[in-house]
């Protein structure tokens, strides 16, 4: 069995291992043939990047154009972003052994690991998506939205008539049951109560914690060494809970997605403990809480808006879910919770006319190409009605990336999201309570003020 200073030296070496110090590092690039871009201190260029999104994006294209570059820490590592549809066409097409999406994402290495789908390119990745995709597939999800359902509407039923609150916190919580209950399969309440605290606190880590990954020194103090602790209680409960559900009597007949996986690897390809705790970690990251501030500005905006109000009513009630998935899309759109996808080139390779060299990073802005008039005609408003028969043009909203890279939990997001809006309206109507604008969480964008929502208890149907 393993110990907890089994489970410590195993967080250790993945925090020294993952470091971005100690990754493989791109070739060197010359930037003397990159798209223009600001000439700003490293630092100021990242923290734009990073903190303020939502405003550096726009600026960066009103001055620079379509095409921009910017250099972020460490190491002035060139970005290039582009904007245009076409663009991103180019890159979600690309040679998956050139456009690598692993390294790009390599700030999230210590606390995913090196075995996470995210971080993996070429064979490592075609491995673990085979391995990962029939837990995602259609029959799978639908053997998982009756337990959503119960979760949804086991969270609505705590709500109180005329009760004001941060929808998002709402969320968050709603969001961590699915995942704890639907991925990991956890249903004891004492294992619940452990995971939940720790769980958070990997969820919350702010932009200075991921940029201090990159200065390993500091994980002796303060905010990075809460950081590294909480990950190894964390990891001591996600290992004890593998090591249980392998020898589980009913493992079997069980649904969640870690009990698939083992059950799996049995048949065939089998994951080792490590590579589980990796891929449940990323699933983690990747599907709690971004789904939590979709929901969250999904209320808040249905909340400001009583003929769509009485319309998901009306869709609760009817079963229509084709409205509600709609509300759910066009919130992503207008609220991008991730701000870019990236990829670092392997090899040269040419995109939009530039030809740009080895070890350059690239990628579609979510946020510009959400927010395009020519992508999206009157693109601050909100409306579902985008979603409604048919599909914006491709390209122009990619919330869950695109090409083999394509968030594999797409479709339990969306899945999940109309759940827990049926839930919703079907037991309570809504308004926003005041204006809110996004921050930075992380690598996430959530309602600065929550999302503020008063709910109103309906009337017996």
């Amino acid at each position: 069995m393993t110990t907890r200073d089994d489970v410590d030296q195993l967080t250790t070496q993945r925090f020294r291992r993952m470091s971005p110090g100690n990754q493989q590092k791109p070739p060197p690039v010359d930037a003397s043939a990159l798209p223009p871009g600001p000439r700003w201190p490293v630092l100021i260029q990242t923290a734009g990047l990073l903190r303020f999104r939502h405003r550096f994006h726009p600026y960066m294209r009103k001055k620079y154009g379509d095409i921009f570059t910017v250099r972020i820490a460490p190491g002035a590592r060139p970005l290039v972003f582009f904007t245009r549809p076409e663009h991103a066409k180019e890159i979600f097409a690309g040679d998956p052994e050139v456009f690598h999406a692993g390294k790009a994402n390599g700030i999230l290495g210590p606390i995913m690991g090196e075995h996470s789908l995210l971080l993996q390119d070429g064979s490592q990745h075609k491995r673990a998506r085979k391995l990962l995709m029939p837990a995602f597939n259609g029959h799978a999800l639908r053997e998982y939205q009756t337990l959503v359902t119960e979760v949804a509407g086991a969270e609505v039923g705590t709500w109180r008539n005329g009760e004001t609150f941060r929808s998002l916190d709402r969320m968050n919580r709603l969001t961590l049951e699915v995942i704890l209950r639907v991925v990991f399969g956890v249903s004891d309440e004492a294992r619940l109560a452990e995971l939940r605290p720790r769980v958070n606190a990997t969820v919350n880590v702010s932009p200075a914690i991921l940029l201090g990954w990159g200065y390993p020194q500091l994980q002796k103090y303060g905010p990075w060494k809460r950081t590294v602790d909480n990950q190894r209680e964390l990891d001591l409960l996600m290992y004890a809970e593998i090591r249980e559900r392998r020898t589980a009597p009913d493992l079997a007949e069980r649904t969640d997605v870690l009990s698939r996986l083992i059950v799996q690897g049995e048949e065939g390809d089998a994951l080792s403990d490590t590579e589980l705790r990796d891929q449940l970690v990323t699933l983690l990251l990747a599907g709690h809480e971004t789904t939590a501030s979709a929901l969250a500005w999904a209320l808040y905006e249905v909340g400001r808006d009583p003929e769509l109000l009485a319309r998901c009513r009306t869709a609760a009630d009817e079963g229509d879910d084709d409205l509600l998935e709609a509300v759910l899309k066009e919130s992503m759109r207008l609220h991008p919770i991730i701000p870019m996808v990236v990829r670092t080139l392997m090899k040269p390779a040419t995109i939009a006319g530039y030809d740009l060299p080895a070890g350059t990073t690239v990628g579609p802005s979510i946020i510009l190409a959400h927010s395009r008039e020519d992508n999206h005609e009157d693109p601050e408003a909100f409306r579902p009605e985008r979603f409604l028969g048919h599909n914006p043009p491709t390209n122009t909203w990619i919330p869950f990336g695109g090409g083999v890279r394509r968030c594999i939990g797409a479709g339990f997001a969306q899945m999940e999201g109309v759940a827990v809006l049926r839930e919703v309206f079907a037991a309570y109507d809504v308004s926003a309570v005041g204006d809110d604008l996004p921050k930075v969480r992380n690598i996430t964008s959530v309602p600065r003020r929550g999302a503020q929502i008063r709910v109103t208890r309906r009337s017996p149907r």
